[in-house]
């Protein structure tokens, strides 16, 4: 191929200076190479040019972008799985949720209940989040329903974003759903049950809720509000 880029150099009297069968072997060459760019230049001819001058081949290596960028997207944690700091942490089961708050002593403790398939979830947490990190003295508890069904039903858990306000000896405080349009019931919440104060006896918990009286799970959802 090389000495065929090399007689394209030639001048006109050069090449009439061949022989027959040199000629012959050049029309093939020449016949066969033109059938190549022509493919090639079919569904290639920007990567044909830029391959046979740098040495790349552009096209593998923008494939290799795609599936990397693909990759890349898939990992990011997807958003229930974000959290707002040290003190938000995910509830898994019933034993989780009663060590929790057998741990929490004093501290006001927040619970969230959600969904993953829960729109108004998924625009509340956000801000959830935030409020966490403007208040790590407080325990921010995510419970996904899906995964926790006796316990919700136990807890009478039916509407979707819901909370629970817990803290020590006095123990479930409050509980509503909220919605982002009314995050605001959560603030006022804060204010009033984030107050100092001493311990004044044993850790309630949740009252009635024990490991023991949860029931089988049933196939019913909760309401998104």
């Amino acid at each position: 191929m090389a000495a065929f880029v090399r007689l394209l150099s030639f001048n006109s009297s050069s090449l009439l200076s061949l022989n027959s069968q040199n000629q012959l072997l050049l029309s093939k060459i020449n016949n066969n190479t033109k059938r190549g760019v022509v493919a090639n230049d079919s569904c290639l001819s920007s990567d044909f040019i830029i391959s046979s001058r740098f040495g790349i081949k552009p096209r593998k290596q923008l494939l290799n972008f795609k599936i990397n960028a693909t990759i890349t997207e898939t990992d990011q944690p997807k958003w229930w799985e974000k959290s707002g700091g040290p003190n938000m942490i995910d509830i898994h089961s019933t034993a989780d949720f009663l060590k929790a708050l057998s741990e929490a002593g004093d501290r006001l403790v927040i619970v969230e209940f959600y969904g993953t398939w829960c729109a108004s979830c998924r625009a509340l947490f956000p801000k959830l989040c935030k409020t966490a990190q403007e208040h790590p003295e407080i325990l921010f508890l995510k419970v996904n329903f899906d995964e926790n069904k006796p316990m919700c039903k136990n807890l009478n858990v039916k509407v979707l974003p819901y909370f629970h306000f817990y803290r020590g000896a006095d123990g479930q405080l409050e509980s509503f759903s909220c919605s982002l349009a009314k995050f605001q019931k959560i603030k006022d919440a804060i204010q009033t049950h984030n107050t100092d104060r001493c311990s004044i006896g044993p850790n309630k918990g949740v009252g009635e809720l024990k490991l023991d009286t949860v029931l089988p799970p049933k196939n019913k959802q909760a309401e998104s509000t």
